[in-house]
């Protein structure tokens, strides 16, 4: 399919010659960068459950909070519960 975009003169210039630089034609570079572009926006579109939603965001302040929470309470587990 055929279509047509307006692209500014500066920035049509830069894609140009990013273009020649790569050895891509136009068309390429504008197909490459809306694959890029598409897989970028999809892969906003998904997500995990529970804690993977935030794995590798929290501060490690929080991130150390947390291991003190977790550590206090497994230091309560009574080893007969788990016979």
């Amino acid at each position: 399919m055929k279509t047509t975009v307006e692209v500014p003169d500066r920035l049509y210039r830069q894609v140009k010659a990013l273009a020649a630089v790569r050895g891509q034609t136009m068309k390429a570079f504008f197909l490459d960068a809306l694959r890029d572009k598409l897989a970028t926006e999809m892969d906003k579109g998904k997500s995990e459950d529970g804690w993977m939603s935030v794995f590798g965001k929290a501060k490690k302040s929080d991130i150390e909070k947390i291991q003190r929470l977790i550590d206090e309470e497994f230091s309560h587990i009574d080893p007969e519960d788990w016979k």
